[in-house]
């Protein structure tokens, strides 16, 4: 049979190794095709394919398995649950794979992308360029169809010419961005915060106008220092919670 092909990673040694390991093949699962395998490898193969320890990637999937992403079976081996839940709380750690983590698991819309002026409430973030190319999507449940969040993405124009949009319906901007276009990500600002649900997100994501809603705003560098993208997102409020761990050094 068969197995799931995970995408790779990039260690990043101060960070919990076990939650690396998760969180990129968390995004993985969540961001499969339908017709990929539910197998997965085996825990000495996955091992050897992130380059850590067995130990380490039982623990992995020990997290993934009390998500109810994968479920394990003796002597049968490790398989992705079908219906597995995309509405679990978002949890941060400092990595970029974490961030790929957040962004993926939903069933993506392309609603438009275009060039325009840099709005003003972006201009400190996009200092030496006028416009910008901004991509608006939709995110929905991949079970129920149900509308979950949508975004807008404004993105240096230099940057843009090398993204696919079709690319922006299977992956999450920021993989996008580092894994296809090659952007050398150095760190991603976020900050999340409540608002009420304006006309046009209650539309989108069919809730009461001025209902909770969560509004996420990243920010993206380059290993210049540069400002390639800036992601606004509007999460319903009774579907995401967002939870920050900082570990001692």
């Amino acid at each position: 049979m068969t197995a799931f092909a995970p995408d790779s990673l990039v260690l990043n040694r101060k960070l919990p190794l076990w939650y690396q390991v998760s969180q990129s093949l968390r995004a993985s699962i969540l961001g499969r095709r339908p017709h990929d395998p539910l197998r997965l490898p085996t825990e000495e193969q996955l091992a050897e394919h992130y380059g850590v320890s067995v130990l380490t990637m039982r623990q992995a999937l020990k997290e993934l398995e009390s998500e109810g992403l994968i479920s394990r079976h003796r002597r049968r081996g490790t398989f992705i649950e079908p219906g597995a839940r995309r509405g679990a709380p978002r949890r941060l750690l400092g990595s970029i794979d974490a961030i790929v983590a957040q962004q993926s698991g939903e069933r993506t819309t392309v609603l438009g992308h275009g060039t325009s002026p840099v709005p003003g409430e972006l201009a400190e973030h996009f200092t030496d360029v006028d416009e910008v190319v901004t991509y608006r999507r939709l995110r929905c449940d991949g079970e129920s169809g149900e509308p979950t969040n949508w975004a807008e993405n404004a993105v240096r124009p230099d940057i843009a010419a090398g993204i696919d949009v079709a690319d922006l319906e299977r992956w999450p901007m920021t993989k996008v961005l580092r894994d296809v276009v090659g952007v050398r990500i150095s760190r991603v600002t976020d900050t999340v915060e409540a608002r009420l649900a304006d006309p046009e997100t209650a539309e989108l994501l069919q809730v009461p106008l001025l209902s909770p809603i969560l509004h996420y705003t990243g920010v993206t560098y380059d290993d210049e220092g540069r400002v390639v993208d800036v992601a606004r997102i509007r999460y319903r409020g009774d579907r995401f919670s967002f939870s920050v761990t900082i570990e001692a050094e």
